[in-house]
């Protein structure tokens, strides 16, 4: 069959018509076209881009679905993300006229059944989170991995936080003769760093961000405001079908979810110290749309797969500028529009200004007296800035930048500036007299 200008088994094709499929994704597109070159790959590509597929449609595509030995292994951060690519993978295998083995191995299960069912049948495609594919591969010896043509490791940034990296370091020696591709949202110097170690040569495929057009970006000010009372009074003025609340601290999470909760608002809560069980419980309730928010952590938030995320809200911007772009891709998915609104201080400026160099074109309100109202204070901060008087040049000279940044120190700085210019301005004078 072909689709979208590509040969492919026809019930690839039919799986991905299913789906409602109407072209290759750029991500798709590329993996597929690097991959008939037998090369490695890494991916930088943000959740909801079609990467998925875009691994799971080559390694159908060269699949010898009579050849009953483990062809490809597929590794995922969370058990959540694992599930999820399981049943992707299901999806396609469904119209296969012959039967594909698929398994997914992930913690909660039977070990003892997993490995006495391995004495006698391999699965062909093998899915399944680090640390219990090391345990039935290596300490084991039951799951035969190493006859893998290809090797997949699914959010590479995420297995690294989540402290997979020397469960990943045993399963990649053990794959280092498959074709490997590594995905992740990010691309920090610690993933290259252990890429490297495996892939002499990679090639590198960057999909930037084409979501401006579908994820409207707010900036809201803070102005020293409570932050606990500026998102009661933003939700009060957006009706959202689903959304997302950001916290950086699971503490935050838990007490965000507790303040919500108490304001009758019905809100689930996802953060590390939840058990599989209660993350797979939060998760079902979500999709059944039990709760209308969910407050999480960027770690335990990442690559859950919600549908009808509507609005995204930064209670606190990340840390890392390209988790700002992870959070913002939980939105405006599937071609539908979604909203992102971020708290911001005085002392974000610069952290904005990074942000606006990746392309993102915010647009800037304030809520006053419960409504979002356009916000012209930070785009003519500069154009409204008195220029520097010869003095004040001067006095910035002599007073130092803290090393240590504390909410309003701009301010503070910029006091002992004028403070300064002013009597260096007084000094001058009575030197002229």
């Amino acid at each position: 069959m072909i689709f979208d200008g590509v040969e492919l088994k026809s019930y690839i094709g039919k799986a991905l018509l299913d789906l409602q499929f109407k072209e290759f994704s750029p991500v798709q597109r590329e993996v597929m076209q690097v991959v008939k070159n037998n090369k490695n790959i890494l991916v930088k590509s943000k959740t909801g881009s079609g990467k998925t597929h875009a691994f799971l449609i080559p390694i159908f595509q060269e699949l010898d679905e009579d050849d009953h030995s483990v062809f490809a292994t597929i590794i995922s951060p969370t058990k959540e993300l694992a599930m999820q690519t399981y049943k992707m993978a299901q999806h396609i295998a469904s119209f296969s006229d012959k039967r594909i083995d698929i398994k997914l191995f992930s913690g909660g299960t039977d070990r003892l059944k997993e490995i006495e069912k391995l004495k006698s049948t391999m699965p062909q495609i093998v899915i399944g989170t680090p640390g219990k594919i090391k345990d039935l591969a290596i300490v084991e010896n039951a799951l035969k991995i190493y006859t893998s043509k290809y090797f997949i490791v699914d959010e590479m940034d995420m297995a690294l936080d989540g402290g997979y990296e020397e469960d990943l370091d045993d399963i990649s020696k053990i794959l280092a003769n498959s074709k490997m591709m590594f995905f992740s949202a990010t691309m920090e110097d610690r993933i290259l760093h252990f890429v490297k170690k495996y892939l002499s040569n990679p090639f590198m495929i960057d999909i930037k961000d084409t979501n401006d057009l579908q994820i409207k970006h707010i900036w809201i000010p803070l102005k020293h405001k409570d932050r606990q009372e500026m998102l009661l009074s933003l939700l009060t003025t957006i009706q959202p079908y689903f959304a997302i609340i950001f916290a950086n601290t699971k503490e935050r999470v838990m007490e965000l979810s507790n303040l919500l909760a108490s304001q009758g608002y019905f809100v689930a809560q996802m953060h590390g110290d939840l058990t599989p069980r209660e993350r797979k419980r939060v998760l079902n309730d979500c999709k059944a749309l039990k709760h209308q928010y969910l407050v999480a952590t960027d770690l335990a938030a990442r690559g859950l797969d919600i549908e009808g995320v509507t609005h995204i809200i930064n209670f606190e911007l990340p840390y890392n500028y390209e988790f700002y772009l992870h959070r913002s891709g939980r939105t405006g998915r599937m071609h539908r529009d979604g909203i992102v609104y971020s708290f911001y201080e005085e002392i974000d400026d610069d952290y904005l200004d990074n942000l606006s160099k990746k392309k993102i074109k915010p647009v800037y309100f304030e809520l006053k007296n419960g409504e979002l109202l356009p916000y012209k204070g930070r785009g003519t901060r500069q154009a409204r800035k008195k220029p520097k008087t010869d003095f004040q040049k001067e006095a910035s000279k002599y007073v130092p930048k803290p090393t240590k940044v504390s909410p309003g120190y701009k301010k503070k700085r910029q006091a002992q500036i004028d403070e300064l210019a002013e009597r260096l301005k007084r000094n001058a004078k009575k030197k002229r007299r």
